[in-house]
């Protein structure tokens, strides 16, 4: 088992470590880029560009400003952003880190609950108007875009029915810190998580559906039943807990995903400061140091959150288990 982690612990190292070089090159290293220009600005003079590179380091070979770039991110941990001088990195990420994680932990506990509900009730009425009904509304959920329907919400709640009772309790846009206000905290996610599950809620939902009624046609359904376990407890203890690895993959991607900058639309449209936003606004300014950052913590989280997913496989599954 510790020869396996640690397999895993390196493969998970070399990846991240692939992701490093990767985006280092496209931002440094590919022709025509040259980052002093962005930071000197349009119109500089060969001077002001040879005192910016110097400054930076960028005027040493690219394998010395990798490997600076990386001791600084993760050794010394003082690298500086270039858009805002003298801004370090890491406490913008470790600021925007609690927002993301708490907008995409409460979807996430929407859609699981949500999608295990819609699927496991779809399968046992297969081929019913319940069925139909709720796969439809499904389908509903899966192709409204998020920016579409969180604006909707913001409408509905910042602006139409702001005043009345059954909104007059929404606060404003934006973020609300649990060590400030845990009230306030909940108030200001409860329609951002709501809005960013709805689409799971229906993915998973559908996907389920599709796996438990596969697994209800298998063999060893069949012998549970011919050995006069109910319904109830067939679907409950043997369908449901072989359908669950491919929502385990997908779960596993989509959180990973979202905590690594996924949630940006639903981020930009409630106002919240999280990392999609930050890597947003790193984008536009070109602030290569926050982009690394960014990236380095998004990979990190996709990279685990697959770890993660493997592991959960043989508790999940008894057939991976004992194979």
């Amino acid at each position: 088992m510790l020869a396996a982690l640690l397999r895993r612990l390196g493969q998970m190292l070399f990846v991240m470590g692939g992701i490093s070089v990767l985006t280092f090159a496209i931002f440094f290293a590919t022709p025509g880029a040259d980052p002093a220009a962005r930071i000197a600005g349009r119109n500089a003079s060969p001077e002001t560009l040879a005192a910016v590179r110097h400054d930076f380091g960028l005027d040493r070979p690219l394998p010395v400003q990798y490997a600076l770039l990386m001791k600084r991110l993760f050794i010394t941990r003082d690298l500086t952003s270039f858009t805002n001088r003298g801004e370090r990195v890491l406490p913008e990420i470790v600021a925007a880190t609690p927002v993301t994680l708490s907008l995409v932990g409460g979807a996430a506990l929407l859609w699981v609950l949500g999608g295990l509900a819609m699927g496991l009730v779809a399968a046992a009425a297969r081929g019913r108007l319940l069925d139909r009904g709720l796969m439809a509304l499904g389908l509903v959920g899966v192709s409204m875009p998020v920016y579409w329907l969180g604006a909707v919400v913001n409408l509905v709640t910042q602006s139409r029915f702001h005043d009345t009772w059954l909104f007059s309790w929404v606060p404003p846009l934006g973020y609300t810190a649990f060590a400030d206000s845990p009230l306030g905290w909940f108030k200001s996610l409860v329609f951002p998580c709501t809005t960013l599950a709805i689409l799971y809620i229906g993915l998973y939902g559908r996907v389920l559906r599709s796996a438990v009624i596969e697994a209800l046609q298998q063999d060893y359904i069949r012998t549970a039943r011919a050995k006069g376990l109910s319904g109830r407890q067939v679907l409950l203890r043997h369908a449901l807990r072989t359908s669950l690895a491919g929502v385990v993959t997908m779960f596993g991607l989509d959180f990973g995903a979202l905590v690594g900058g996924g949630a940006l639309l639903t981020e930009v449209v409630f106002s919240l400061p999280g990392i999609g936003k930050l890597t947003f606004d790193s984008l536009q300014a070109l602030d290569l140091p926050v982009i690394m950052a960014t990236v380095m913590y998004a990979s990190f989280f996709v990279v685990a959150a697959n770890a993660v997913v493997d592991m959960l496989y043989a508790f999940v599954d008894p057939r991976v288990r004992d194979a």
